[in-house]
């Protein structure tokens, strides 16, 4: 945990279930919210942390054909490779992991310095990663909200607003881990089956429990 007044929460949920609604719900209440995924994305462009790191793993054939030096990182390439292929993709983590904590790190240390007291960290996989834990500067988040979706209502969603065939909404639902196994690591689980008002009330009501100051 943390060793300051500043508290910090761990967000969470499947894709399609809502976390990013509920992040800027947070936000409406004062919450400052960091991209964890968006860090995840910063690491590996050219000059990030993990940059050469994941390109002395896998190679030059990741790199954008044709791009000026330093070359970017194909995203779709690399991801071709680590998601066919568990023991790749504990390897690229082996390296952006421990670059992301860092940078994490970083923006927590200026949260504190701009006087947020409370911190929201938007995390695709806080259940199956120790991202935004064992910090460098001991930080952590403190509290795990998990949102969570009936499943039909998390494929409409991604049918509709990102263009996705059903079944392989179906599948990328399928493929992640499970509703279960969240709930099993949170403080707070909030329900998102579409109505905006009765998640905006939940959201207001775990707020004071999630902002008020820790401890020293």
């Amino acid at each position: 945990m943390q060793d300051c007044g500043m508290r910090v929460t761990g967000l969470c949920g499947g894709i399609g279930a809502g976390k990013s609604t509920v992040a800027n719900l947070f936000a409406e209440h004062g919450a400052h919210i960091i991209d964890v995924d968006q860090l995840g994305r910063l690491v590996i462009e050219p000059r990030g942390r993990a940059y050469q790191g994941v390109i002395d793993l896998f190679g030059d054939g990741i790199l954008l054909a044709d791009a000026p030096s330093p070359a970017p990182i194909d995203r779709a390439a690399l991801a071709s490779i680590v998601f066919s292929d568990p023991a790749d993709l504990a390897r690229l983590e082996s390296v952006s992991h421990p670059a992301i904590n860092a940078e994490l790190d970083e923006c927590l240390d200026a949260a504190e310095r701009d006087g947020h007291g409370w911190v929201v960290l938007d995390m695709a996989i806080l259940v199956e990663s120790t991202l935004g834990q064992n910090l460098a500067s001991g930080r952590g988040y403190d509290r795990v909200v998990v949102v969570e979706t009936p499943e039909a209502e998390r494929v409409r969603r991604l049918v509709e607003t990102r263009g996705m065939d059903p079944a392989d909404a179906a599948a990328r639902i399928a493929s992640q881990t499970d509703d279960a196994t969240r709930r099993a690591v949170a403080d707070v689980v909030l329900a998102n089956d579409g109505d905006m008002d009765a998640l905006r009330a939940a959201v207001a009501a775990v707020v004071p429990a999630l902002s008020s100051p820790a401890e020293p």
